[in-house]
């Protein structure tokens, strides 16, 4: 059985000019295929055809299969073999516990959780980070930024978009100091947490300044620390 592992992205992995991939084309290799099957789920924004079309757009620059899951409309009946028969997964942004809900209706987080025990590779942005951890940093409910429960395949806290949205910092800090979450992890927008099982192997970027950091609670208050964070172009250019 191949092992598994979830591929979490802060956010940026397909920005809107195509022009910086490369935490696709780092998420494709880590199926070991030379043509891998992988899948769309953009239920987080209700399965708009912006983000399926950008999807498409990004990933057809690589040799893989895509395709997407719909959730709103003509889904297919056998999902679990649906889900099971890809090589990657991966989920959009948008409204995590709106997407959640539709998940768990569906029965998808349970197949979603066999599929990562088989060896298809998981992961995704925003949403498609925080889902995986028992808890996360959403923005799912209009105003302040609030703490959730997730599908707990990873330990621990996730905060995505720590660099470009100011209020997450301050809000993920002030929730593990409080206790609200447990001790975490935040990552910067073209930030990618690579586990294998749930041990963090390695943490790359395809901006040169992105970094991730591990946020514990101290007595009453939070200490970040800055993670080794590798840049792809870096790595790829030696």
């Amino acid at each position: 059985m191949s092992k598994k592992q979830i591929i979490a992205i802060g956010g940026a992995a397909l920005p809107l000019e195509l022009d910086n991939l490369l935490l696709v084309d780092y998420f494709l290799k880590q199926t070991h295929k030379r043509n891998p099957r992988v899948c769309f789920i953009g239920a987080a924004h209700g399965d708009v055809d912006a983000g399926r079309l950008r999807f498409y757009a990004g990933f057809s620059q690589f040799t893989c299969r895509p395709t997407h899951l719909p959730l709103f409309a003509r889904t297919p009946r056998d999902l679990a073999s649906f889900i099971t028969d890809q090589d990657a997964i991966f989920v959009g942004g948008g409204n995590t516990r709106s997407m959640l809900a539709v998940w768990r209706e569906w029965g998808l987080d349970g197949y979603l959780r066999s599929a990562w025990e088989r060896g298809v590779v998981l992961g995704g942005a925003s949403a498609g980070s925080i889902c995986w951890f028992e808890h996360g940093v959403t923005d799912s409910v209009a105003g302040a930024l609030t703490a959730m429960p997730c599908l707990g395949l990873l330990a621990g806290s996730n905060c995505p978009h720590y660099n470009s949205e100011p209020l997450r910092r301050p809000a993920f800090r002030r929730m593990v100091a409080r206790g609200i979450v447990p001790d975490g992890i935040a990552a910067d927008d073209g930030v990618a947490l690579h586990y294998e099982g749930t041990h963090l192997k390695r943490i790359v970027s395809s901006l040169p300044r992105a970094k991730a950091y591990g946020v514990r609670k101290l007595r009453n208050r939070a200490v970040e620390t800055r993670l080794p964070t590798k840049y792809l172009a870096r790595i790829s250019q030696k």
